[in-house]
């Protein structure tokens, strides 16, 4: 009887393993041997050992992605994380049009991210876009959102902050609604201020959250793709071109599929690299 249900189980774990085999297995496997080949999909792999790893340590355009990203992740980390729990604080309160503010909040997470790029493109623009028409009513001048090499990335940054805030807005408060509210009466008790009892209760009651928070936030910025492929296509200047983009390029413009391999092998060891950093510094703060 034992075996027969083991049958029966080995029939029920089929799929997923024939998932595993086809859409990770094979092409994990097949990545490690581009690493070590070089192959433009037309032509025959040709063995080139370690020279794409050379290639790589060489390859300066790379490394500005890389800083690209890093800057990215500067600008978005903080401001989204800021913002999503000052509205989650505000949205937990006993307000009119609740429930309508918390979905409209969480709207723009749902929609394509195509959509929104260009969307914010057509905000952003310089001679018809919205807030440059809004600047012009106050006798500014028109702002180059885009196309100025210091203020694309944070245009960007705050782009993004604007499409997720959303999701991160519910996990604050799936978390402050887990506090416990006896912590604050007893607070209320003592005498305790709004600030005290943020700093005291709030905060610290939510560090949970805020570390998913984070290293959500930091694979989620790392993954920094659709974004300046619509809106600046990596310019100007090389300035808005992600790590992930590079990849793409590499891999699909130019057909340089073993040396795509391996920078993606590369930003995957960063990237856990970072988040296993940032990790461990924000849980122990």
């Amino acid at each position: 009887m034992l075996r027969r249900h083991d049958h029966i189980g080995y029939f029920f774990v089929f799929p997923y393993v024939a998932h595993f085999a086809v859409f990770i297995g094979f092409p994990l496997v097949f990545c490690l041997v581009l690493l070590v080949h070089r192959w433009d999909i037309v032509s025959p792999m040709v063995w080139v050992g370690t020279d794409n790893f050379a290639k790589l340590f060489r390859d300066n355009l790379f490394w500005q992605a890389m800083l690209n990203t890093g800057v990215f992740l500067l600008l978005h980390i903080p401001l989204q994380l800021s913002l999503a729990l000052f509205l989650a604080l505000q949205l937990n309160e006993r307000i009119r049009l609740r429930g309508f503010f918390r979905a409209a909040f969480f709207l723009p997470v749902v929609v394509s991210g195509v959509v929104i790029s260009i969307l914010w493109d057509q905000l952003y623009a310089k001679d018809t876009g919205v807030l440059n028409a809004l600047l012009g009513r106050l006798a500014l001048k028109p702002v180059g959102w885009l196309t100025e090499p210091w203020l694309a990335m944070p245009s960007i940054a705050l782009m993004a902050t604007w499409k997720n805030v959303g999701l991160y807005i519910v996990l604050f408060l799936v978390g402050l609604q887990s506090v416990p509210p006896q912590l604050y009466e007893a607070a209320d008790l003592d005498g305790a201020g709004a600030w005290h009892k943020f700093w005291r209760i709030t905060l610290p009651m939510l560090n949970p959250t805020v570390v998913m928070i984070v290293v959500l936030s930091t694979i989620g910025g790392f993954s920094l793709f659709i974004e300046p492929y619509i809106m600046t296509g990596g310019g100007p200047m090389n300035r808005t071109l992600s790590a992930m983009l590079y990849i793409y390029k590499q891999g699909f413009f130019f057909y340089h599929m073993g040396y795509a391999a391996t920078l993606g092998v590369a930003f995957a060891l960063i990237v856990l690299m970072v988040v296993m950093a940032q990790r461990r510094l924000v849980e122990r703060d």
